[in-house]
């Protein structure tokens, strides 16, 4: 249960809303419980049980002052009223605290509201903050669909097993505690009786409880599972299309539904066992008290009317008791939600940001690679593998530098390594002499620019893509970025222009659309380091020449990093650095390269021109 107090402990930032909660749920169960203490008085007066008390009993904490203190005062009401004004009063007094009771159980709730949602509002907070600061590399082994459920559907159960145990939690306790202890102060004797058969009841609930939590925690991560093969259907929907999958993802899905949804079931009928095994040993206990109290008032220990009121009473403990073990029940399975939730609070960073960090404010000599490697090891695999070895390389202010190579070569590491989307395994990257990780990583990433091969763009208008949630920027300057980026042909003729809505992932756009938009972004960011990451290699012949001509603009100044699927477009770098299985195996100028006619560059030179 230790996950689910964690969520409690956002219980602090509401204190005066739990004090007003349970100041009123007090008063709530002091005045339901005045309602049946004033049924005492009147099936004494309505039958004649009880023999008139001349004096003022001595006041003492007993049952039998109690006793003697009503029977005195209803003596001296009727003597002086008569039979019905006196029934008439009761009758009142038990109006008013009904109303008071339930005025007060209104106030509780509506204390308590901004505190039960407030809970789940800002835990969803911060497990979305704290996604956005997770590094690029917990994403790449974790699915997508699954990360969704434990927002989405976790979440939710998070939800509900607050808000029914907060609600039960701030009266349920209180209503026990007032109960039993007028229980106890009736009757020691007989309340004794019922607390001998609850180790047994509690015995039985724990091991319902615990199934629970088990069964409930398999059920979140096969729930997980069905979120994750929904997203990938959705993603590639056009893939299961072409090669006739529909019926085999269909299958697979259901398969993997039934299997939830047996589970779910064999969760609910043992959480609905709980119920009413409480109930049965509640009733075997209320049994053994009239069977007792039966005998008690038969040999003239008590009083009918007290017995009749204790039995009242008993009657009422059950209800907030069985109410806990529900609240127990749903706490087991919002635990097992909470366990989910907080893998992924819990995830580490890896991507940590030194105390006192610098700034930088511009970027002003030179990238420097020195004897940088990098690798990753996945669970249970002995040796790590590398993807960069021993990385030497410096890309001085201004200059175009080209990465080339086959696949996997390790191109797209390499530059993913210098806004610090992964650290360096070994050695070190430096920028104007500074270390990264001694730099602020806001900072750092404000001085890079990135187009990439599978643009991002969100499901808002063209001009909030082009400023990306950014408000410093002018209309003005948001049509200017785009004109470089070759993009406002294409925007002025949309019914909405600027304000027109590209839809989900920018679908509404083609391929060369959305990769000018993304460029008029990086142009409107102005960095001096610009990263382009294949950003022509999807795309047709009329669209990759509209995008060249929009790089080729926004390069202009700038220290560019570029990859390169089409080896045409970086004959005019500064240096071209060829790499092959993680290490740098040649670099140069175009025409060097090619002057080693067993070089790498100049097979994949060929290669390209024998395939065109």
């Amino acid at each position: 249960m230790k996950d689910i107090w964690r969520v409690f402990r956002y219980l602090r930032y509401y204190p005066g809303h739990i004090g007003l909660n349970l100041l009123f749920n007090t008063l709530a169960v002091l005045f339901n419980m005045f309602t049946f203490i004033m049924i005492v008085p009147f099936i004494e007066l309505l039958f004649g049980t009880s023999q008139p008390v001349p004096t003022m009993p001595p006041f003492s904490l007993s049952q039998d002052y109690l006793s003697l203190w009503l029977t005195y005062t209803l003596s001296c009401y009727k003597a002086l009223y008569g039979l019905w004004p006196c029934l008439l009063s009761i009758s009142g007094g038990y109006l008013a605290f009904s109303f008071l009771s339930n005025l007060c159980r209104y106030l509780a709730q509506f204390f308590i509201s901004p505190m039960r949602n407030g809970i789940t509002m800002r835990l969803r907070n911060d497990i979305y903050q704290h996604i956005t600061i997770l590094p690029v590399s917990y994403f790449t082994s974790q699915r997508k669909g699954d990360i969704i459920s434990r927002m989405s559907n976790d979440i939710a159960d998070i939800e509900w097993g607050v808000l029914t145990s907060v609600i039960s939690l701030g009266k349920d306790p209180i209503n026990i505690i007032l109960f039993s202890a007028a229980l106890i102060f009736i009757s020691p004797r007989l309340f004794l009786y019922f607390l001998v058969i609850m180790p047994a009841a509690v015995w039985l609930i724990g091991l319902i409880g615990k199934s629970l939590r088990r069964n409930s925690a398999k059920g979140q991560n096969k729930l997980g599972h069905l979120f994750a093969l929904l997203e990938e259907s959705l993603a590639g929907i056009r893939t299961i299309k072409s090669f006739g999958q529909e019926q085999r993802r269909s299958d697979r899905f259901s398969e993997a539904n039934n299997d939830y949804a047996r589970l779910m079931i064999r969760v609910a009928k043992r959480r609905e066992l709980s119920s009413p095994l409480s109930e049965i040993f509640l009733t075997l206990g209320l049994v053994f008290i009239l069977i007792l109290g039966g005998m008690a008032v038969l040999n003239g220990e008590i009083l009918s009317s007290v017995f009749i009121l204790f039995v009242i009473l008993f009657a009422r403990l059950i209800p907030p008791v069985q109410s806990m073990v529900r609240v127990y029940n749903n706490l087991q399975k919002a635990n097992a939600a909470a366990q989910r939730v907080f893998e992924v609070m819990d995830a580490d960073e890896t991507i940590y940001e030194k105390e006192n960090a610098v700034k930088i404010k511009d970027f002003q000599k030179e990238i420097t690679y020195s004897h940088v490697s990098f690798s990753y090891q996945h669970e249970g695999q002995a040796e790590p593998t590398y993807v960069l070895r021993d990385i030497n390389l410096t890309i001085p202010k201004g200059k175009t530098i080209a990465i080339v190579g086959p696949s996997g070569a390790g191109k797209t590491t390499l530059v993913d390594l210098l806004p610090r989307f992964y650290d360096c395994t070994e050695g070190q990257i430096l920028i104007d002499g500074h270390p990264l990780p001694d730099l602020n990583i806001n900072s750092l990433r404000a001085q890079i620019g990135l187009v990439s091969q599978n643009c991002i763009l969100f499901n808002d208008t063209v001009a909030n893509n082009i400023a990306f949630g950014r408000t410093d920027f002018s209309k003005q300057q948001v049509r200017e970025a785009a004109h470089i980026a070759h993009a406002d042909e294409f925007i002025n003729q949309m019914e909405q222009g600027y304000e027109t809505n590209i839809g989900d992932r920018g679908l509404n756009l083609s391929g060369g659309q959305r990769q000018r938009i993304s460029i008029a972004r990086a142009v409107l960011k102005n960095p001096p380091i610009l990263i382009l990451d294949e950003a022509t290699s999807a795309l047709d012949t009329e669209s990759e020449l509209a995008v060249q001509q929009a790089l080729e603009q926004l390069m202009r100044g700038r220290t560019s990093i570029v990859i390169a699927h089409r080896l045409s477009t970086i004959c005019h770098a500064d240096e071209i650095i060829v790499m092959d299985k993680g290490h740098i195996v040649e670099r140069g100028t175009h025409s060097e390269l090619l002057s080693h006619p067993n070089g790498l560059y100049k097979k994949l030179i060929d290669m390209q021109s024998f395939a065109s």
